[in-house]
């Protein structure tokens, strides 16, 4: 696959990222951690990667903004562009020694997602997809999973947790989803799980309370890849509204309707 200079800027980011934080898996039970509120800790190996990332981008580009989870947003001077980050997307997972976790980069262009990088370090897995020019695994092209019945889908979610989210509402939501797929995961990582999606591994994906870093990369890959998303209310906005859901058109729209139904009365 032939990639732009831009997006060759982005992998050597998060390719030169990725090596920091391989060696800090490594001994995660040795990383100082600090917290960050209840539940979600913020790692030294989280700060650093995200330092090496902005170093690399912003080397590369300096006129362009920069978003990242870890730190105060720097305004770019172009006006037009913005670099949205998360550079250690699945901490939990990282801290408990499960490799499943990734750095996330996306290229925003005047309000509109253009390029996107989403790495898994403990796997090597690369997904990458700039606009218009597709969604790939490595150097494979990516297609969402065909499947249109919801009885024979696997659709991912993100559940929420202490001090987090609201419990009652998502109850009330995984109960509806539960009676109508064929499987249901929890992985721990918004972006693998977007990722995942426009793989075609899970069929769709739904979730609420999530910032734009969990989201900007994940959505270019499977418009891309052939997939449609939309926020959890259908006004189809997922980075304005903080939540999504997709899959291909039929999964994710028919997966927006269930969670919309209302709550059961007694």
């Amino acid at each position: 696959m032939a990639r732009s200079a831009l997006l060759n800027v982005m992998v050597q980011a998060v390719f030169k990222a990725g090596k920091s934080l391989a060696r800090d898996f490594g001994e995660v039970q040795n990383l100082q951690v600090s917290l960050k509120g209840p539940a979600d800790y913020v790692s030294q190996a989280d700060r650093k990667a995200e330092r090496i990332i902005r170093e690399e981008l912003m080397k590369a580009r300096p006129t362009y903004g920069f978003l990242g989870e870890e730190g105060e947003e720097i305004k770019g001077t172009d006006g037009a562009h913005r670099w949205i980050v998360d550079p250690l997307d699945g901490t939990t997972n990282f801290l408990h020694g499960i490799p499943h976790f990734a750095i996330s980069v996306a290229l925003e262009r005047q309000g509109e997602i253009v390029g996107a990088v989403v790495f898994n370090p403990a796997t090597d897995e690369l997904y990458t997809a700039e606009r218009g020019g597709g969604a790939f695994l490595n150097d494979r092209r990516l297609r969402v999973g065909a499947r249109k019945a919801l009885s024979d889908a696997v659709i991912g979610t993100g559940t929420p947790h202490l001090g987090r989210g609201n419990h009652g509402k998502y109850l009330v939501e995984l109960r509806h989803v539960m009676g109508e797929v064929a499987g249901i995961r929890r992985m721990g990582s918004a972006s693998l799980d977007l990722a995942y999606v426009a793989a075609g591994r899970f069929d769709g994906f739904w979730e609420r309370d999530l910032a734009a870093w969990d989201m900007a990369a994940g959505l270019l890959l499977i418009r891309e890849a052939g997939g449609w998303s939309t926020d959890a209310e259908g006004g189809g906005k997922p980075l304005e509204a903080g939540s999504i859901v997709c899959g291909n058109e039929h999964i994710a729209k028919a997966l927006r309707e269930v969670i919309q139904r209302p709550i059961p009365s007694k």
